[in-house]
């Protein structure tokens, strides 16, 4: 049997002549999701020989990736907020970007959480294993979604504070909450045919886009949000870098009160987040 780092050099090659943007760090995770190891300790691995059956799986894994099949998909899971999240083609991807949401919906204690648009539910279920005193209401229009994350939810062990409800935003809520937090879909139709193939033609397309001017979503959040949120709590929505301004202004015009636009890490408006009385 051949070493595994005998394979590795090839599959980079294939991985960079398709155009994957990180050729080099997608092998290297493909070959330790073939080879049951973890990915921090692949190179412990390299000169380990390679079964053939590993092998075979992981050239799989490489042609699939090498047709732009998303890393996620392919291993089943997702890091976010150093927590695995499982994945599949029924929820979006979970984004570094997103946890920019997490930092903010943790600047404040809450005690009630709702997410609207739950898929993988990331942003929920971190935010209850992160305070282990609240509960939270997430919800989806997808059954698929909905499933996936039940099980993210049992793998966590937040699954008896977690509400999980079909239904489209705010048709199956009832109550109030001290947080209301949405990543909802944001990219225009227009915008659609410039995605990268990873996202295009894997990712579910009702989280991605509203089939209009990607705004469809904060106009139902921003209108129904005052009807939910407790005294003083807080609406906050993840958002498209040239979308602020028009965000903020749903949110004021609704009467949402200390209406404010928050950057990420590259300095592109990212978060809008309101406040009821």
């Amino acid at each position: 049997m051949t070493p595994w780092a005998q394979h590795l050099v090839p599959a980079v090659q294939a991985l960079r002549a398709a155009g994957v943007a990180d050729p080099a760090r997608d092998a290297r995770l493909l070959l330790a999701h073939a080879a049951g190891v973890s990915p921090d300790r692949l190179t412990l691995h390299l000169a380990d020989p390679a079964p053939q059956d590993a092998v075979l799986r992981f050239q799989g894994l490489i042609a699939r990736r090498a047709a732009r099949e998303p890393v996620s998909h392919l291993i089943g899971q997702r890091l976010f907020w150093g927590r695995s999240f499982a994945v599949t083609p029924a929820v979006l991807d979970p984004r570094p970007e997103t946890e920019g949401l997490i930092a903010a919906a943790l600047d404040r204690p809450f005690a009630r959480v709702l997410d609207l648009g739950l898929g993988s539910g990331c942003i929920l279920l971190t935010l209850l294993a992160e305070c282990p005193d609240a509960t939270g209401v997430g919800v989806d229009l997808s059954a698929k979604a909905l499933a996936v994350a039940t099980v993210n939810a049992a793998t966590l062990g937040v699954q008896a504070r977690a509400d999980l409800r079909q239904g489209s935003w705010f048709d199956p809520v009832t109550g109030r909450f001290d947080l209301i937090i949405s990543n909802p879909p944001y990219i225009a139709q227009a915008e659609m045919a410039g995605l990268a193939p990873e996202v295009a033609l894997h990712e579910p397309r009702m989280a991605l886009t509203d089939e209009a001017d990607g705004l469809t979503a904060y106009r139902i959040l921003a209108a129904g949000a005052l009807g939910h949120l407790a005294p003083g709590g807080r609406l906050l929505v993840e958002i498209g870098p040239s979308q602020g301004q028009a965000v903020a202004g749903f949110f004021a015009a609704a009467g949402l009160l200390g209406v404010q636009i928050l950057a990420d890490m590259d300095g592109r408006d990212r978060i809008v987040v309101g406040h009821a009385r």
